[in-house]
């Protein structure tokens, strides 16, 4: 009985270890084209906050309690940098005036160094939610 069970065990193992499977595994291509438009999705969707805008860097130019001087200001930064956007925020006391949309700090921090010039007190760099349109790169027609 015991060689039987004997027999059986080894024609099993034997068989099992001359075996020669092979596996081919054949990729369709166009899930390497899927794969790196859902990887541009992701970067994409990690950069955004909740409320649509992407995160990145203003700079701040005045945070103080007088309207009047904030406006001034305001008016003052957009006369002087017509390219770039100047926000006026209100959180209690204070008015804040910040300019520009950049998603990196060395955008943000080049800028800084332009405004120090013409405002030499309390100009720096904070991270805020900003406008910004992400450049689609397209492929050329074969």
């Amino acid at each position: 009985m015991k060689f039987i069970v004997f027999l059986i065990t080894l024609l099993l193992v034997g068989n099992h270890l001359l075996a020669n499977d092979t596996i081919i595994v054949r990729k369709d291509v166009r899930l390497d084209v899927l794969s790196e438009k859902q990887a541009e999705i992701n970067k994409r969707t990690s950069m955004m906050t909740s409320s649509g805008l992407y995160r990145g860097f203003r700079i701040q130019v005045i945070s103080t309690t007088n309207r009047d001087l904030a406006n001034k200001v305001k008016s003052d930064v957009l006369s002087r940098f017509t390219d770039e956007k100047a926000y006026l925020t209100y959180n209690s006391p204070y008015f804040k005036v910040r300019i520009g949309n950049f998603i990196t700090k060395d955008e943000a921090e080049k800028f800084r160094q332009q405004l120090t010039k013409l405002y030499p007190q309390g100009v720096y760099v904070v991270e805020d939610a900003v406008e910004y349109t992400m450049k689609v790169e397209t492929d050329p027609a074969p």
